[in-house]
């Protein structure tokens, strides 16, 4: 099943995205559940929050890598979405 989780920054958090960045991009090459990912940007073009589109079995599965995720264990995110997705078109 495809997931969507969709994560929105605390704000000025910044320096806490770029600090363990290498550690999420390790993580998601590690766990080979990532269909397609990328950060959201602000008005500015700063990174202010995440979407990642999920290959996975179930919404358990989903919701334990959202928790492994280094950028949710550093505190990173104001707020987490995690829904189920169908695709479309692509």
């Amino acid at each position: 099943m495809l997931v969507a989780v969709i994560c929105t920054d605390k704000p000025g958090a910044i320096e806490t995205r770029k600090a363990n960045r290498d550690a999420h991009l390790a993580y998601i090459k590690d766990t080979g559940a990532v269909a397609q990912a990328g950060p959201f940007l602000d008005a500015d073009g700063m990174m202010c929050g995440s979407l990642l589109v999920l290959e996975v079995d179930d919404m358990a599965a989903a919701q334990a890598w959202a928790d492994g995720d280094p950028y949710a264990k550093a505190g990173l995110f104001a707020d987490v979405r995690i829904e189920q997705w169908n695709r479309v078109v692509g």
